[in-house]
């Protein structure tokens, strides 16, 4: 195993460098290696990708060493296969470029890859994170300046903490409600 995977620094970069080739995102600063910095704005890091990962409630956690290292297994048989010389300093699938981080999760998600439900899964939470703030309550996510919450335009809700929508989504409605919906829209 390189140097650079034998802490838990090393995973982390590389985790942080697959939710990011998933949901790109701005460097968080001018030597980030993890983040490629092909996108303006936060991506899938900066709206806490990793928090969601290691998160207890989804269930990933005991896994997410075995996920990098086999992220990093793959990364290095990937290089080896089209020349491409790795930096030392950072893991494997750091040291790609962007483009070759691309064209590496497109292989590993491919249906027919053997492993393809891991990587589809570490391509779920990266969007779990960025779209619903799943590592926080979302109110407080809001208040924070959530960069995915933001950047999809979810709501805040009534000064009272409660969402309430005057228009339909579909700008009609669609439906009546159940004679037995209370006022609370609950049924009966």
């Amino acid at each position: 195993m390189p140097a650079a995977m034998e802490t838990n620094q090393g995973r982390t970069m590389v985790l942080e460098a697959y939710a990011d080739t998933i949901l790109p995102g701005e460097k968080r600063w001018p030597g980030d290696r993890a983040v490629a910095g092909v996108s303006s704005g936060g991506g899938a890091v900066a709206a806490g990708a990793l928090l969601v990962l290691r998160s207890v409630e989804g269930g990933m956690a005991p896994a997410l060493d075995a996920l990098a290292d086999g992220i990093e297994e793959h990364a290095r048989a990937y290089a080896a296969e089209t020349e491409i010389e790795l930096d030392p300093e950072v893991p494997a699938f750091v040291s790609l470029d962007y483009p070759d981080r691309i064209r590496l999760v497109q292989r590993l998600t491919d249906p027919t890859h053997p492993e393809r439900e891991a990587w589809i899964s570490l391509a779920m939470f990266s969007v779990i994170a960025f779209d619903a703030a799943a590592h926080s309550n979302t109110v407080e996510a809001l208040a924070a300046g959530h960069v995915g919450l933001n950047i999809i335009g979810f709501r805040p809700p009534d000064s009272d903490g409660l969402w309430r929508f005057d228009t339909y989504s579909y700008g009609r409605q669609l439906a009546q409600p159940h004679p037995d919906t209370t006022p609370s829209g609950s049924p009966a």
